[in-house]
């Protein structure tokens, strides 16, 4: 992840830039972790998700998984 665009901040990866990143709407990524697939993300001051290094992996490997059942 060299863009600039995707690079995270201390604190984390935004919603909108994991969506970008892997092509998926933000009604998908919720659902997700709503239904336990995904780790729930920590939260910023604001109550906005903040996803980990470790949820970049996590998503890839869901998605991975899915390519490979199809």
């Amino acid at each position: 992840m060299k863009n600039p665009k995707y690079s995270s901040s201390n604190a984390g990866f935004k919603a909108y830039q994991v969506c970008d990143l892997f092509d998926i709407s933000k009604a998908t990524l919720f659902r997700w972790e709503r239904e336990g697939v995904i780790t729930e993300p920590a939260r910023d001051w604001r109550n906005w998700r903040l996803y980990t290094r470790k949820n970049v992996d996590e998503i890839a490997k869901v998605i991975r998984a899915r390519k490979a059942v199809v």
